[in-house]
């Protein structure tokens, strides 16, 4: 750093923890530039009800630009990174070429498949909007073909929904599309036989919700089943085709639409800067959340290995915003030339919505299920939203599908109809900065 010169902090990624860390910097006499590339935030935890047709997509999202207006010394940069020279502390977009004196890099994470054959090429993912977007479109152009298949075979096939991954984001989008097909879209497609319509979750493990206490992991499993959905546990998947699911116990599920939430990794763009990526795509740090030989650059949110009590944080918004919060404190403590604190995750416990009335959650050591959990949930996720407009939008959907039983967003839009993830070449692909998800 030059005497005189306010510090140059980069962050890397617009999501939680890239926007902690921007307010966490906010007040102190630093030049922050935050890149990404998208200009919007999206608040994931409600994504899987932008894919069932229960949220528009922008209420959801809130332009980076708007959440940053407020921040003095602080610019946002759209672009793709093409590659971090950790040495020559730059950053280079496609576009660009930033100087740094802190990194932060909160890039996110991308799906894992395990080495599944098929998954990546025909399983739809949530990571991002477009790709909720493309799963809505899928699940309503399923139902559109279906009316005019002749064909009974076919037609199972269509209406036959597989979910990957018992954890909260599969259970929740589970429950949503179980009230999606079995309400709205059975008042939209009466011609239909919905006794065809099959949902399945499949989990590989003894139970859904792993890491919950087994009375409230056994109330999701019971209520999923009074929802009309299939449960396959200890069911690990062998291959994903175009036009059906196969299990390692050679059992075969024909199904044009199978969702992968079975699981995230770091983004492995890091690798290509030089980054040493362990385990599941992540980047073991200090305690400090500092990149070993290199004091200045910070890792946050999913892309960090950090350990709580011997096990790794988990992936979730909540430690990308403590994590943010802290690296920001920790570049403010060095720029003043004092020691930088270790990290302390706070776990807040976890809430998981299982369609109408019903969700379970611990929180403050008290567990619960049913109707008092389904409005703690609601309550947080509200209150979590950015932007008063946003709140605004979500809590009328959710008022209109909760007194109506409709779903107001059943739009096919892009009209790009019958595709699959194969078909598809996001714009969003590539080598570049995704936020944290």
């Amino acid at each position: 750093m030059q005497t005189g010169i306010p510090p140059r902090v980069v962050i890397l990624g617009a999501g939680f923890g890239g926007l902690w860390a921007s307010r966490g910097l906010a007040h102190a006499r630093v030049g922050v530039t935050l890149i990404d590339r998208n200009n919007y935030h999206t608040f994931s935890p409600l994504l899987y009800q932008v894919a069932a047709a229960e949220l528009e997509p922008e209420a959801i999202v809130y332009p980076v630009r708007s959440i940053l207006r407020g921040l003095p010394d602080t610019q946002f940069l759209m672009g793709e990174v093409t590659h971090v020279d950790l040495d020559a502390r730059r950053v280079e977009t496609n576009g660009q070429v930033v100087a740094y004196d802190f990194l932060i890099l909160a890039p996110g994470s991308v799906t894992h498949f395990f080495g599944v054959p098929g998954a990546s090429e025909h399983a739809f993912v949530l990571k991002d909007l477009e790709q909720g977007i493309a799963l809505r479109n899928h699940i309503l152009c399923c139902f559109e073909r279906a009316m005019h298949e002749p064909d009974l075979a076919r037609r199972q096939n269509l209406l036959t929904f597989a979910i990957v991954g018992g954890g909260p984001t599969g259970v929740e989008f589970a429950g949503a599309l179980a009230e999606l097909v079995r309400g709205p879209l059975a008042k939209d497609y009466p011609r239909l036989d919905h006794r065809e319509v099959r949902l399945a979750l499949l989990e590989a493990r003894e139970s859904l919700l792993s890491g919950l206490p087994e009375r409230l992991c056994t109330y999701a499993q019971n209520r999923l089943q009074r929802m009309g959905v299939e449960l396959h546990l200890r069911t690990i998947v062998s291959e994903v085709t175009r036009s059906s699911l196969r299990l390692k116990d050679g059992t075969r599920i024909p199904t044009d639409t199978v969702i992968w939430t079975a699981g995230v990794c770091g983004d492995p763009m890091v690798q290509l800067w030089g980054l040493p990526v362990s385990g599941g795509g992540r980047v073991s740090v200090l305690p400090t959340l500092q990149l070993v030989d290199h004091p200045e650059v910070f890792i946050v949110g999913d892309l960090a290995h950090s350990e709580r009590d011997g096990v790794p944080v988990p992936m979730i918004a909540p430690v990308a915003i403590q994590q943010g919060t802290t690296a920001a404190r920790n570049i403010l403590h060095l720029i003043r030339g004092e020691d930088p604190e270790q990290f302390h995750y706070r776990d807040p416990g976890m809430m998981v919505t299982i369609g109408r009335n019903a969700a379970v959650a611990v929180v403050g050591g008290f567990s619960m299920s049913g109707f008092a959990a389904w409005v703690v949930w609601l309550s947080v996720h509200l209150a979590k939203l950015i932007g008063f407009r946003n709140r605004l939008l979500v809590l009328m959907n959710w008022a209109w599908d909760y007194l109506l039983y409709e779903r107001a967003v059943r739009l096919i839009l892009p009209l790009r109809p019958f595709g699959h993830p194969g078909d598809r070449k996001m714009a969003t692909q590539g080598p570049g900065v995704q936020s944290e998800r």
